[in-house]
């Protein structure tokens, strides 16, 4: 079976569709499918449901789909970086369900593994807990939570064999395992494709099992989302 697609729009052609529910990678602006989300926003498809760590920021990463109002609904765990979101949401004209980080990467991961719903701890005595079931176990209180299992998920990984075995970079293994996991329909977005049998097969973070189409941008503009700098003191700069 061929995996490898010649462009992200070619990838997401006969998946994407108005009023789904997408999971998308990364954290942040690190590890987010650029090609992909780009793609997205050229398919036109509206009405999305979309979860993700965050909702990007303005101009870049999902915030270009909340530019072009094609997302209805966000499932994310932290949204202070896009002034758009805010103006949306504070209008009425965004939903969001508000999920505790790691609440989030658990309803992925168990979506993907096939567990309907988990308990935790998390949220219990606040408004995460509002209109959920609680149960006590050994004397404590915990909210119960479904898992989320997207209708596509667009991943961001460094490299893929033809597979669709993956390796993810550094920070970039954030939530991108966990939500190509969950997805019904997994696209990949990866700077490097090797032959199968290329990568050794301890050094494969998620198998291929899990992805069903790949698409290879070479050269991602990996935007940094907050750069800071340091200036070196005279002292020391004269040294």
């Amino acid at each position: 079976m061929n995996k490898v697609y010649p462009s992200a729009r070619a990838a997401l052609d006969g998946v994407v569709h108005d009023g789904q529910l997408l999971a998308v990678g990364g954290f942040g602006l690190c590890g987010i499918p650029e090609a992909l989300i780009d793609a997205l926003r050229d398919s036109g498809a509206k009405h999305l449901s979309v979860i993700s760590n965050n909702a990007g920021v303005d101009g870049f990463g999902l915030g270009k789909l909340l530019e072009t109002r094609q997302i209805r609904k966000m499932i994310s765990s932290y949204v202070g970086e896009n002034k758009e979101f805010e103006r949306q949401y504070l209008a009425g004209e965004l939903e969001l369900e508000f999920t505790p980080q790691g609440t989030l990467a658990e309803k992925l991961r168990a979506g993907g593994a096939g567990i309907p719903a988990f308990f935790t701890k998390t949220g219990v005595g606040t408004l995460v807990a509002e209109g959920k079931e609680l149960r006590e176990f050994d004397g404590q209180t915990y909210v119960m939570e479904r898992s989320l299992v997207p209708d596509v998920a667009l991943v961001k990984a460094h490299r893929a064999d033809r597979s669709g075995n993956l390796q993810f970079r550094l920070t970039a293994r954030n939530f991108n395992p966990a939500a190509a996991m969950a997805g019904r329909t997994t696209i990949v977005e990866v700077e490097e494709i090797v032959e199968t049998g290329a990568m050794e097969p301890d050094s494969i973070h998620l198998p291929g099992i899990y992805v069903h189409r790949i698409v290879l941008n070479a050269n991602p503009e990996k935007r940094i989302e907050k750069r800071t700098i340091t200036e070196r003191s005279t002292e020391k700069a004269g040294s």
